[in-house]
């Protein structure tokens, strides 16, 4: 499975770099208006730091207006994966886009339909959106399922990026059903790591090694 940051913040992504743990980055405008920097700066900055995929969002509605977005944001790294929104009007630019030879990420899925569109458009990646699903009341891990099975089906390229990451057990359950992709924020992925019972063990053995007086070096 792929790990993408979810995050516009540079200190994060390459602390996470660092340990090999970042194969892309997501970006989106709240992302941005957060980093208080401007697009095209701070996403440069990224695709200077990491090799994969960054997407970078339009904020068009129409296609026409999206697809020159995502040419002018394709120009800024040779790893920038356009984000487009999951409409009429961003099936259009993920096409055109997709045929210019560009990575297209189609964002805010929140149905198997929808996914199959993104499928047929000649999306690089579809993005369904967990959390979300999740405030409704609805089962986003079941759309997870759902389009998993439904490309394995007819031999969709698409990759499934299983994004709105809320908790580790997230993760967890998209690897399991399969998601090729997730993104998440740092502070999830970095929760990863924590478990009472290794900090109990930890504890005792430093505790031992302490009563035993030896040291390594």
């Amino acid at each position: 499975m792929k790990f993408f940051v979810d995050t516009a913040d540079i200190a994060a992504i390459r602390e996470l770099n660092e340990l090999g743990m970042v194969d892309g980055v997501t970006t989106n405008p709240s992302l941005i208006l957060k980093s208080g920097r401007a697009i095209a700066e701070v996403t440069a900055e990224i695709c200077a730091l990491v090799t994969g995929p960054v997407s970078a969002e339009v904020v068009a509605e129409k296609a026409e207006d999206m697809i020159a977005e995502g040419r002018h944001l394709a120009k800024i790294a040779d790893n920038v994966c356009v984000k487009v929104p999951l409409t009429w009007d961003g099936l259009k630019a993920c096409r055109v886009l997709t045929d210019e030879g560009r990575q297209v990420n189609v964002t805010l899925c929140f149905s198997a339909a929808q996914a199959l569109l993104a499928a047929k458009a000649g999306a690089t990646f579809i993005s369904p959106f967990i959390g979300r699903l999740d405030d409704i009341h609805l089962d986003g891990m079941e759309l997870i399922g759902d389009i998993r099975e439904i490309y394995d089906n007819y031999g969709f390229e698409t990759q499934i990026l299983a994004a709105s990451i809320r908790t580790v057990n997230h993760i967890v359950d998209a690897a399991r059903i399969g998601a090729d992709v997730i993104t998440a924020p740092p502070s999830i992925i970095k929760t990863m790591i924590t478990h009472p019972l290794t900090d109990k063990g930890l504890a005792q053995f430093d505790a031992d090694w302490k009563q035993s007086g030896q040291k390594i070096l």
